[in-house]
């Protein structure tokens, strides 16, 4: 075994070796050297394992052969681009929406270049950020004014810290979600320094439960849009324009927490009617925040419209600062914003709102060639058919409701290779393809893949394949 160790090359040995592979040229050296050393730390328990026992396994052109895919694997970079093949259009766990082309170019001239973010043009003085989208926001949802903070929870914390900080807010008990990252309703007031006053029961709510828990000490109401639950059943909820009348009555702020807020309308396709934020305004919240993500279709940020008084206020508090947006969120949802200027454009240029309303018809047809693609690639290694099934929006909304897609179900021929086993080997590719098992077969959801990612996708599948075996 010691006869062996000494066998081993040196880290500038393999350096030196390396040195000419072209994928590797544009890496650090010393990232380089912490890839060799890992790899030469686990021939060294291969030799105390067993598992390398003679010298012809340590030679270096074998050895070479080995540490140069290794390297190209461990520089990859660990946030990198995956293929969405769940068919969960906003996916949490892979970057929720993609943005639209034009979205995306702007984030890249905001970062290659110079910009006014907080300069204004008319008069070469200092400007506000918030001007780039304001105006297109109020446009869009008939709200007199608008803000944009780094995400949802940050505009809720932010407006019941600026509007109701060391007073109580009543919600609806049934109203008090948990949200993604185990962040609770309940815990982002206590951090906002408001009292939560709980009203109504966990089903039903009725709009005499809030007049009775108004008193001296009320800031504001609060309503909180179940967008990723459903209670059924006996139920009964305050309408948002009962509320509205009641805190005229009180003169007290009304504030709609959307969460998966979203300008389209999509009750067309059979989904729960899920209120857009032109119609949550009109309605009359004085207040209304939501996700910049999710359903709308561009960067992560909290948005926040309403009441140019109450915007006003939560504008100047300090802790606005702390959780505002930066100049690639700013690009890239002035850029989403403009194209829903164009509600047609819209669907089509909006990935997200794209693949959402995309038509099961289509998905077939799409199905049929990224089968056809994955069939010719893999040859005999796979069997491969399609079958209808159903997709989910994800991010929260529409929660239990499917929407009719097609799978492309890919079964390798190998009978020791499994679903599970083929779901694994597809993490550690390049790209990575994010597939869903169904009844124990591998399954490739043709809405959230691209046309450009299909030969891409069926190489990757071919080669992870090709990998189980070995």
């Amino acid at each position: 075994m010691s006869s062996l160790f000494r066998l081993l090359p040196s880290v500038d040995v393999a350096l030196t070796a390396v040195a000419d592979v072209p994928a590797l040229h544009h890496v650090p050296r010393a990232l380089l050297r912490d890839g060799i050393n890992l790899f030469l730390d686990r021939l060294r328990r291969d030799i105390r394992q067993s598992r390398i026992m003679n010298a012809s396994q340590l030679e270096h052109t074998v050895l070479w052969e080995r540490l140069v895919p290794f390297l190209v694997a461990y520089v990859q970079p660990h946030f990198r681009r995956v293929i969405n093949a769940t068919g969960v259009v906003v996916h949490t766990n892979l970057g929720r929406s993609i943005l639209a082309e034009v979205a995306t170019r702007a984030v890249t001239e905001a970062c290659a270049r110079y910009s006014n973010l907080e300069m204004n043009l008319d008069t070469g003085g200092r400007g506000s950020r918030y001007s780039h989208v304001e105006d297109a926001l109020c446009r869009l949802t008939g709200a007199e004014a608008a803000l944009v903070v780094n995400n949802n929870a940050a505009a809720v914390l932010l407006v019941l810290e600026t509007l109701a900080k060391g007073r109580e807010v009543i919600v609806s008990r049934g109203q008090l979600v948990e949200i993604g990252g185990s962040f609770r309703i309940p815990e982002v007031m206590e951090k906002s320094g408001a009292t939560l006053r709980e009203v109504g029961a966990t089903n039903r709510t009725h709009l005499r439960d809030y007049e009775q828990a108004i008193n001296e000490n009320t800031a504001a109401l609060l309503k909180v849009h179940a967008s990723n639950y459903r209670i059924i059943g006996f139920t009964k909820e305050v309408s948002l324009p009962e509320l509205a009348e009641l805190g005229s009555k009180y003169d007290l702020p009304v504030i709609e927490d959307l969460g998966s807020g979203n300008f389209s309308d999509f009750s067309g396709l059979g989904l729960l009617d899920e209120p857009t934020v032109q119609k949550t305004v009109a309605d009359g919240a004085d207040v209304v925040t939501f996700s910049g993500d999710k359903v709308l279709g561009g960067p992560q940020a909290g948005i926040i419209v309403g009441k140019k008084e109450y915007i006003d206020r939560i504008k100047k508090n300090p802790l606005n600062r702390a959780v505002r947006i930066d100049k690639m969120t700013l690009a890239a949802l002035e850029a989403t914003l403009r194209l829903y200027l164009d509600p047609e454009k819209a669907r089509r240029e909006i990935p997200t709102v794209a693949m959402i309303l995309a038509d099961p018809v289509q998905l077939a047809s799409r199905g049929a060639i990224l089968a056809d693609d994955v069939a010719k690639i893999c040859g005999e290694s796979a069997v491969v058919d399609t079958v209808s099934a159903e997709s989910r929006v994800g991010g929260g909304a529409f929660p239990e409701q499917g929407l009719p897609t097609t799978l492309v179900r890919v079964r390798p021929a190998h009978e020791g290779i499994s679903a599970q086993m083929l779901k694994e080997r597809l993490l550690e590719t390049d790209p990575p393809v994010i597939g869903r098992i169904e009844h124990d077969v591998f399954c490739l959801d043709v809405r959230t893949v691209a046309d450009d990612e299909f030969e891409l996708t069926a190489n990757v599948l071919n080669k992870a394949i090709a990998g189980c075996m070995n």
